[in-house]
């Protein structure tokens, strides 16, 4: 018998949706999830969608699924968001994408277990970060994850000139993300802004059919084709 400690669950997320479940994700975490049937979530439809790919039998009407997304109220109360897991039955924190509450909304669940006492177990899983710190040869002792950069033109380069001069004083590699539909002129961005000596990491589509991995200067970067990142998720690094 499977034997289930009454905690809160994080677990981690496919990166694609091309990717099949049994190479990203350990069999030892399809058994945990198979024996939780309340869920915090990002969005019911990617968590429903993920749980019938790990078990087509699961019994989604058995389950509850509250939503905790960046829509969410940051003054909402919460309080009683792990009513369940108070009453000793496990929960889980599930993300659209990747490892939760890591740049995800699920980190204040997180920090309400640890307020109320509760056991908080992270399951093993791909998370796009490190594994793009592994793949680009830049500095894995000292980085920032800074999240999203600002959208409005002016104050994007105004930040991508900040994160380099950081990254170059404190020998930091930088990284940041866009929303797919911006990777291109989040790209083009950087490459009108640093320095040409300056390293650019894309890694794009972790772990799907469509993954891109390069690094290259700047200089190399615009004598080189563009890459085709307007539909993946991908992460930005720089470094000197």
């Amino acid at each position: 018998m499977f034997f289930m400690k009454p905690a809160l669950y994080l677990i981690p997320n496919k990166l694609g949706e091309n990717t099949e479940i049994e190479s990203v994700i350990p069999s030892k975490n399809i058994e945990t999830v198979k024996n939780i049937r309340h869920f915090i979530v990002e969005s019911r439809k990617c968590a429903v969608r993920f749980l019938i790919e790990l078990d087509k039998n699961f019994p989604i009407d058995e389950c509850t699924f509250t939503e905790l997304s960046e829509h969410t109220d940051e003054k909402k109360d919460l309080s009683k968001i792990l009513s369940f897991l108070e009453k000793g039955e496990p929960m889980g924190v599930l993300s659209d994408a990747g490892c939760p509450a890591v740049g995800d909304p699920g980190s204040r669940a997180v920090e309400i277990a640890h307020k109320k006492n509760l056991e908080v177990i992270p399951l093993t899983g791909p998370n796009s970060m490190i594994m793009a710190i592994m793949a680009s040869g830049f500095n894995g002792q000292n980085f920032a994850f800074n999240g999203y950069l600002p959208v409005k033109n002016g104050e994007r380069e105004s930040k991508l000139k900040q994160l380099e001069n950081r990254m170059y004083k404190e020998d930091q590699t930088q990284l940041f993300i866009e929303t797919p539909y911006r990777n291109e002129k989040m790209f083009e961005a950087i490459l009108r802004i640093c320095r040409p000596e300056t390293k650019l990491c894309v890694a794009a589509g972790i772990t799907t059919e469509k993954q891109f991995i390069k690094t290259k200067t700047i200089a190399q970067w615009k004598k080189t084709q563009k890459p085709e990142l307007s539909k993946i998720p991908a992460i930005f690094l720089i470094y000197k």
